[in-house]
């Protein structure tokens, strides 16, 4: 027996299926704009606090790793524990968006 529309996908169904991927997009990505990260580096000494969408919130430098003579150390710290952050926020991203972006490809439309 063959199926009404050639077997092709109910466009009907595509249509709900792609507006519940758009809801549950906008919902991580508010979950993400609300969430923060943060990392470190020299024990704590330096820390860093990142957004969910990997904008820097704050730093905070105890004031025993500030030496005059040895910038250079205090800047690598600041800098490793922006990273820290910055990577703990972009797997925050992607353990929010992962599922979804593994979603597109269930909506039977070509070239996803």
């Amino acid at each position: 027996m063959v199926q009404p529309g050639g077997g092709m996908p109910d466009m009907q169904q595509i249509l709900q299926q792609a507006q519940k991927m758009q809801e549950q997009l906008m919902s991580a990505q508010e979950e993400l704009a609300n969430a923060e990260a943060t990392g470190s580096a020299g024990g704590g000494l330096v820390t860093a606090v990142v957004s969910g969408s990997g904008e820097l919130k704050s730093l905070t430098i105890d004031p025993k790793v500030v030496d005059p003579d040895d910038v250079e150390t205090l800047a690598d710290l600041v800098v490793a524990a922006v990273r820290d952050a910055s990577g703990k926020a972009q797997q925050l991203a992607a353990d929010a968006m992962g599922p979804l972006a593994g979603g597109m490809g269930g909506l039977g439309l070509p070239g996803m």
